[in-house]
């Protein structure tokens, strides 16, 4: 599996002076299991479940409930 990343630097102030750089490493990777809910789980789940598996596959988590729903119905139903 081939993992995507980007590299974000930051700067260290310790009390107003300038310290020393540090990159941070965001990546994304696959989960292993595919998610296997159907049409009327989705309905169902609750918001706090649709974030976290949005959240696992690196999916944005904006709007309301209904939007998450649409939004996880359209990734993962085919």
């Amino acid at each position: 599996m081939e993992r995507v990343g980007t590299r974000q630097q930051h700067s260290n102030s310790v009390n107003g002076q300038q310290g020393g750089q540090q990159w941070q490493m965001h990546f994304f990777q696959m989960p292993v299991h595919y998610p296997k809910y159907s049409r009327a789980d989705y309905e169902a789940m609750p918001e706090w479940r649709l974030d976290c598996l949005l959240t696992q596959y690196g999916l944005p988590i904006s709007g309301d409930l209904a939007h998450k729903r649409k939004f996880a119905m359209g990734a993962f139903l085919w």
